[in-house]
């Protein structure tokens, strides 16, 4: 007695028989031909789950020709992609930049003039100003730290930054 080939592999029973059918040597054939490397039992779940989802696209006498061809397709995009990562993992920085000399000689000076009027705060200043700005510490958490009310530190950070402002030209903050 023939059976019936065109049977719905949307149906449960049906579905798992092709599962236990083709799944080992799929993952078998994707083992041999790229490796453990590459996720093969992954791909193998990947293609029976696009199988289920055209399920009814599919008949039954196709369902092993697509597993291996979803799957295949997936190990072969999978390769495609390291490929383009490890070419960009291998180019070089370009290290030029658009910057003019004169501006990249007026950013040092700034720089240096910045820690130089940073230093001549006084500790309580720049330990307050240097917690908020460059570490980000809110004024409440600075005043837990340092013991001091919240108010202090606001009056710290005010007054380093009115120092600053007056003593580097075009300095702002934000």
């Amino acid at each position: 007695m023939k059976k019936d080939l065109n049977h719905s592999i949307c149906e449960e029973a049906i579905f798992e028989r092709i599962y236990n059918t083709y799944s080992k040597d799929l993952h078998s054939y994707l083992y041999y031909r790229y490796g453990e490397q590459l996720n093969p039992n992954d791909k193998v779940q990947d293609a029976f789950v696009k199988l289920w989802n055209n399920c009814k696209k599919i008949t039954f006498n196709k369902a092993k020709s697509f597993l291996y061809t979803v799957a295949n397709n997936m190990m072969l995009n999978d390769i495609k992609h390291q490929k383009v990562v490890l070419k960009h993992q291998q180019t070089q920085p370009k290290h030029y930049t658009y910057e003019t000399p004169e501006f990249i000689l007026e950013k040092e000076q700034f720089l240096e003039r910045y820690n130089q009027v940073l230093t001549s705060l006084n500790e309580e200043q720049r330990v307050a100003f240097l917690l908020n700005k460059t570490e980000g510490k809110k004024h409440s958490e600075i005043a837990e730290m340092l013991g001091v009310t919240q108010k202090v530190v606001e009056y710290r950070i005010y007054s380093a930054f009115n120092i600053l402002k007056k003593e580097l030209q075009g300095f702002k903050i934000k």
